[in-house]
């Protein structure tokens, strides 16, 4: 049975992913930091769905966190989901330097060192994809965030062009670039939304159904929903020193 594995895989767009992959038949590799809330999730997909699944208890802003992970991915796995992610409670400058590197950490290195491990086993297999859970914020200036996850998307567009060049048949390399989302992040963030129009909004399975259509394609960079495709076409005719303007101030007042 093939397998995938989810970072941050209690919650939003992670516990969608595996509520999605699980009814696809897919057994599970679940990553989170609450093991509490690990345990649930697993005993939920393996009673409604019969997957098979494992948990693996893991803080990725830690050393020996990625170094469980990379030894995981190293046995291999069909699909890995690096969604584990998180925003900053305040602006920057307002945020310890010190948090701001474990978000390029988590963000960043994670996202590479869980790639490094996973790919050499699907290039030999032929088979495999990793999905990197980027944002539609990479597309404009917005704080460390932003450029966090516009290197994951370009990172993600290296990638596959590299495997392409090894030779790489069946597998890929796919960036999901989703915009606002009801999910628990920005509450942990202490974001005040309430300034964001509904329409604005996406649901985390709508997420995860368009951005799994978009990898069967072959499509790099998804970007989910009508609204923030047309958002990301218009910003590259906007110069970028308003969008970065507009980006700033849409969505980030704090509590």
């Amino acid at each position: 049975m093939p397998t995938a594995f989810i970072t941050g895989a209690t919650a939003g767009i992670g516990a969608a992913f595996a509520r999605r992959l699980a009814a696809d038949g897919m057994d599970l590799g679940l990553l989170g930091r609450d093991a509490t809330r690990l345990e649930k999730a697993a005993r939920d997909h393996r009673a409604r769905y019969g997957s098979t699944v494992e948990t693996l208890p893991a803080d990725l802003a830690t050393d020996d966190g990625i170094a469980a992970a990379e030894r995981r991915l190293a046995d291999g796995v069909d699909l890995l989901i690096n969604n584990a992610g998180f925003a900053q409670k305040g602006r920057f400058l307002d945020v310890p330097v010190e948090d701001e590197l474990v978000m390029l950490r988590v963000h960043c290195e994670v996202v590479l060192r869980l790639t490094y491990a996973a790919l050499p086993g699907m290039i030999e297999r032929s088979r495999g994809a990793v999905v990197n859970v980027a944002s539609v914020a990479a597309f404009f200036s917005r704080g460390t965030y932003g450029a966090s996850k516009a290197w994951v998307v370009g990172f993600s567009q290296g990638v596959e062009q590299d495997i392409r060049v090894r030779g790489g048949r069946g597998v890929r390399v796919m960036a999901l670039c989703p915009g606002f989302v009801h999910t628990e992040f920005h509450q942990r963030a202490n974001m005040d939304m309430s300034g964001v129009p509904e329409f604005m909004w996406l649901d985390a399975d709508s997420v995860v159904r368009d951005g799994l259509r978009d990898l069967r394609r072959g499509v790099p960079v998804s970007v989910p929903g009508a609204q923030y495709k047309t958002l990301v076409g218009l910003g590259k005719l906007v110069p970028r020193t308003l969008a970065g303007r507009i980006s700033a101030r849409t969505g980030r007042r704090y509590k």
